[in-house]
């Protein structure tokens, strides 16, 4: 826990009840507690879209290279011959 012993955190509480005061510590400790439950549910809510991120892209990835191989199995070669207009399709143009 962080590196701090029992009697490290004795040590925080009684300060702290020093400082802030027996009736106020509980609304405090009462506060502390919600803020903390808040951000572990925030946390664990962004921990979870990035999941879904990688997932849908670890989808959309492999559904992308299945369809370009199922194309290229079934198309037909391309014709990349240069053709030159003869002198009469020029003149007509």
């Amino acid at each position: 826990m962080f590196g701090f012993g029992m009697p490290e955190i004795i040590i925080i509480l009684v300060i702290a009840l020093i400082v802030i005061g027996p009736h106020k510590l509980p609304e405090l400790a009462k506060s502390l507690g919600k803020g903390l439950a808040e951000f572990k549910k925030a946390s664990e809510g962004f921990q979870q879209s990035v999941r879904d991120e990688a997932n849908r892209a670890e989808e959309t990835e492999n559904g992308v290279g299945t369809q370009i191989k199922s194309d290229a199995e079934i198309s037909e070669p391309i014709d990349t011959t240069v053709k030159t207009p003869s002198k009469k399709e020029t003149l007509n143009s």
